[in-house]
């Protein structure tokens, strides 16, 4: 794959290789993102950041990252706030758009919006979910959180054992990580959810014909011996009601208990995040959080690191950051990580 001045769009774009390249330089991103460094390698660049439907972690960690490298960020968000609820297409927002940036992240709530953008930028567009469709980087950052949490207990991907819980059918999370799960080997997949939200025909194509087994239930019992439990919230945005929603919201929920009945004591517990607290849904009770197995704010961390890599990588820069790091003069020496 060849990165600089491509668009990041598809899990599909990514070999094995390529994601150890942005595995790789994702490491070498620590310093900055740790701020015991900090670089200028991006400065004068502009990233432009379009969120046009609600996000927290994404939009804020991918303007981290850009300005981690130096960079600006310049932020649209919401619908109601760009020409696009004036009728203004994509093409024509891209290429006003792209004219104002080096680089775009951006999420849209229609399948295939981010696509259609970038066939209209003058920059590189990277995907940052659109619609029940896909998440690039959520995928590549769990991955990378799956493979470092794995390698601290002795174990890789390859032949691990994940169980997937929740909204599966909506959760483009669970769908892109799935996909890059594809090309490694011998996996195990349960998949537990409401049958009326089980894992799209698609994706289990996708596992079948990479050679990975998997198991589909409905039900939270048993021995289940994963190496990785990944929870998701119930996508209530897309569902035509909140009602509709409503019916499905709490019906799997993990706590302390539940972990230490089902679970191996060193089993990782991730979550994309947000994760729904509300008392009707708590997937994830407070009574995991000291949990060390949790990692679900290691997750986060690493979305910074792996947007910062692909931010290098697009602009071709992976190879001179340090040439252009200096101290952090302002850091206190008592480090937050």
């Amino acid at each position: 794959m060849q990165f600089k001045g491509a668009n990041i769009l598809s899990v599909g774009q990514f070999t094995p290789d390529s994601i150890q390249q942005v595995f790789a330089t994702a490491d070498l991103m620590e310093p900055y993102a740790h701020r015991k460094k900090r670089t200028t390698v991006l400065n004068g660049a502009i990233l432009g950041n379009l969120f046009f439907e609600s996000s927290t972690r994404t939009r804020v960690s991918f303007g981290t990252a850009f300005n981690l490298l130096g960079g600006e960020v310049r932020e649209t968000t919401g619908m109601e706030s760009s020409a696009i609820a004036k009728g203004e297409s994509l093409f024509d927002t891209a290429r006003v758009l792209s004219s104002y940036s080096d680089i775009i992240a951006m999420r849209h709530p229609k399948a295939g919006s981010v696509s259609e953008f970038a066939e209209g930028s003058r920059v590189p567009v990277i995907n940052g979910g659109d619609g029940a469709n896909e998440h690039p980087t959520q995928a590549l950052l769990d991955l990378y959180t799956i493979a470092k949490e794995l390698a601290h207990h002795g174990r890789q991907v390859d032949g691990m054992h994940i169980c997937m819980i929740g909204d599966l059918k909506h959760g483009r999370t669970v769908h892109s990580l799935s996909k890059l799960l594809c090309l490694y080997k011998n996996i195990r997949f349960t998949l537990i959810s409401p049958r009326e939200l089980a894992m799209p025909d698609e994706v289990l194509d996708a596992l079948t014909n990479a050679g990975h087994a998997f198991h589909i239930t409905d039900a939270l019992v048993g021995e289940l011996d994963a190496d990785i439990v990944y929870q998701t919230r119930i996508q209530q945005e897309r569902f035509a009601s909140l009602e509709e929603a409503a019916l499905y919201r709490g019906k799997f929920r993990l706590n302390s208990e539940i972990y230490t009945r089902h679970y191996k004591p060193n089993t990782v517990i991730m979550h994309p995040l947000p994760r729904d607290s509300r008392a009707e849904a708590n997937e994830l009770d407070n009574d995991l959080n000291q949990n060390p197995n949790l990692a679900i704010f290691r997750q986060a961390d690493n979305g910074v690191l792996i947007r910062m890599a692909l931010f290098a990588l697009t602009l071709g820069v992976e190879n001179i950051v340090s040439k252009y790091d200096t101290d952090v003069v302002w850091h206190s020496q008592k480090s937050r990580y």
